[in-house]
């Protein structure tokens, strides 16, 4: 048996994106999918004293541009203002020296594209929470395919029997089981619990940046 996820590459993704990372054999990026403006993939919350705030990294995004081709704007003085936001709001956290300095080298890049970005803050995360599962760029297939049948397409590419799905039951518009059953592929849903541990400030906030628990609890998943 062998299971794969598949998944749009985030900035700074939340913690049930790596669990969902961990829990699969193969893991393919979804990079060339269409942008979507204020959504996940360029922008994400972290823990602050008056409750989160948006880490957001300006692009210059026009209609139908693809999520690879995205290019980041550095006529706003985004990277600084992102460092300076996790300093203040993280420095005091007990395991935030142990791993800023590899984060910072990465913001310290200028990157073109906000996947390269993106793909490269996921790759230190994934070290930092010990997960070794093989990842691809779904822009590496000839695929032209959408939804359920794509889907279906990528896992005859890696020789998968099962799609391991997100969180909660299948969005039918994107996903059509009886199609994956019918090509022999069957759906494993994420069961994923969010833990919950001891943040900087009171009143614990679930589903921020997955750097909140790094900083904060220093742990493996």
């Amino acid at each position: 048996m062998k299971t794969i996820a598949i998944h749009q590459p985030g900035y700074i993704p939340w913690l049930s994106f790596f669990d969902k990372i961990k829990n699969s054999d193969e893991f393919v990026f979804l990079d060339d999918v269409q942008f979507e403006k204020n959504g996940w993939q360029n922008r994400n919350k972290i823990r602050t004293s008056d409750g989160s705030t948006w880490l957001t990294v300006p692009v210059h995004a026009h209609l139908n541009l693809k999520l690879n081709e995205i290019k980041i704007d550095y006529t706003q003085n985004w990277v600084e203002k992102h460092k300076k936001s996790l300093i203040i709001n993280y420095s005091k956290s007990e395991f935030f020296n142990n791993n800023w300095h590899e984060l910072e080298s990465v913001y310290d890049k200028k990157f073109d594209t906000l996947i390269d970005l993106n793909l490269e803050i996921i790759l230190v995360l994934q070290k930092k929470f010990n997960i070794k599962t093989k990842t691809i760029l779904a822009s590496e297939f000839s695929i032209t395919s959408k939804g359920t049948e794509r889907i279906i397409d990528i896992c005859n590419e890696l020789d998968a029997d099962t799609y391991y799905s997100g969180h909660g039951l299948p969005d039918k518009k994107y996903l059509n089981e009886e199609s994956l059953l019918k090509n022999n592929i069957k759906i494993k849903l994420q069961n994923y619990n969010h833990p919950e541990y001891s943040q900087n400030y009171h009143s614990f906030i679930p589903n921020l940046s997955s750097l909140d628990f790094l900083f904060n609890t220093g742990k493996i998943l």
